[in-house]
């Protein structure tokens, strides 16, 4: 090489010095090449190498001795070390699952370490070798940028964070406060005027989603990334699914929010919707429940509830009692005060119809061939209608028997010369006999 006045002027020295200065750098860059390349270095680092790759094999052994050592112990003292993660009768986690969770734990905490040890050894091998040096420093970098990216980004968002926290357990507070005085109303100890128990806590959770929704508001523009173009895209795309998939559930809820404030019945309420009668079980913002008298249980959308007419047979049979009624029709031979009679005497025999309310006959009809009666009787057993119509049918047929009251019509056909009467014979006189036939003959 050569050295010019420029070349001395910019090191500010003079040209044999400079040349001199520049000589030795090379000369002693020639002698340490020259060393580091030589036969002893090279199998010095060659040993390096070997000795690194056996000291990291032994901490390989040593982890995989230890994991084997955990493993035994964990399936040794499972009985002691883990019991049934349960709440009153339900069981959370069961001991055969907290096992698999913890052998899960293990097994990714012995991966986390080989890959520490990974992450270790191969710096260290690169570094033994010059040409391959600049690798190490890459492979670090590789590694710990994104994880101080990570830590700084961390680190400034703490402040947001702990606005979401203070947010979140204020609002978890209020919402217990609000679920206190909502609670108390439905207790009956606080008393609103108009507003009835039964609404306290449909009005609650409608509240309590009300104010989770103003507390996500809050919360939304502290989120990491809320302002982004993607997070607004995304949002914007389940908003929309959300809409176009969830229309019936939405009319649902809207009826069930309405059938709550317009209490056409409640839990326990024999009512009759379309043509299903049953016991009012369950309620929730999207389907009525109702168990018939056969024990079939029915779902019925609320949007179908609202829509259509609900007879409620339980409202008034606690207060006044519940008219039942049931009609039998008659020929015109008998008279209209003994079907009456016997009427009303099989009502009162039947049990949990009042007696205090006497029931009562209409005649509803005059038919071609026989007359409607309708016996009507109170009862406060709503929900215990099918065994009163059943006893109540079946006393008609005794008192009928008992006043010598055949039940023929609607289709029932007798000739009554020579023919035997159709009340069972218990209910005959012991000398009863069965008319003859009357044969008139003219000459």
């Amino acid at each position: 090489m050569s050295v010019s006045e420029n070349d001395a002027m910019w090191y500010d020295k003079s040209m044999p010095e400079l040349a001199i200065e520049l000589k030795n750098t090379i000369t002693n860059s020639i002698i340490q090449a020259k060393k580091e390349n030589s036969f002893s270095k090279l199998m010095l680092r060659i040993g390096l190498v070997l000795l690194v790759l056996l000291i990291a094999r032994l901490f390989i052994w040593l982890i995989s001795k230890g994991y084997n050592i955990l493993l035994n112990n964990i399936e040794t003292k499972k009985e002691n070390w883990l019991k049934d993660l349960s709440y009153k009768d339900y069981t959370f986690l069961t001991k055969d699952q907290e096992l698999k969770a913890v052998l899960i734990l293990v097994k990714a905490l012995r991966w986390f370490v080989y890959a520490v040890l990974l992450y270790v050894s191969l710096p260290i091998l690169f570094s033994i070798f010059p040409f391959s040096r600049d690798w190490a420093n890459a492979l670090f970098q590789l590694v710990w940028s994104p994880l101080k990216s990570l830590i700084v980004s961390v680190w400034k968002y703490l402040p947001n964070l702990f606005s979401i926290l203070v947010i979140y357990f204020v609002m978890k507070y209020f919402i217990r406060f609000v679920r206190y005085i909502f609670s108390e109303i439905e207790a009956d100890k606080l008393q609103i005027a108009g507003f009835h128990a039964d609404w306290a806590m449909p009005t609650f959770s409608i509240a309590k989603f009300l104010l989770y929704a103003f507390m996500f508001v809050l919360i939304f523009p502290l989120l990491p990334g809320s302002d982004s173009d993607i997070f607004k895209g995304v949002s914007v795309f389940i908003g929309i699914l959300f809409s176009l998939g969830s229309s019936s559930a939405i009319a649902n809820m809207v009826a069930g929010l309405v059938i709550t404030y317009m209490r056409p019945f409640k839990i326990g309420d024999r009512i009759k919707i379309a043509d299903v009668t049953g016991d009012v079980i369950e309620k929730t913002l999207l389907v009525t429940r109702i168990k018939t008298p056969k024990n079939e249980i029915i779902t019925i959308p609320n949007a179908s509830v609202l829509s259509g007419n609900t007879i409620n047979y339980s409202i008034q049979a606690s207060e006044t009692g519940l008219i039942i009624h049931t009609t039998v029709t008659i020929g015109y031979d008998v008279p209209w005060k003994n079907m009456h009679e016997a009427l009303i005497a099989a009502a009162l025999r039947t049990d949990m119809i009042l007696k205090e309310t006497k029931p009562f006959v209409l005649q509803t009809s005059l038919e071609d061939f026989y007359v409607a009666y309708q016996i009507n009787a109170y009862t406060k057993e709503a929900n215990r209608q099918a065994n009163i119509y059943s006893t109540l049918h079946q006393n008609i047929q005794d008192c009928c028997n008992e006043a010598g009251i055949e039940i023929l019509s609607p289709h029932y056909r007798a000739a009554r010369d020579g023919n035997m009467t159709t009340i069972p014979a218990e209910y005959l006189p012991k000398d009863y006999k069965i008319p003859g036939f009357n044969v008139k003959v003219e000459k």
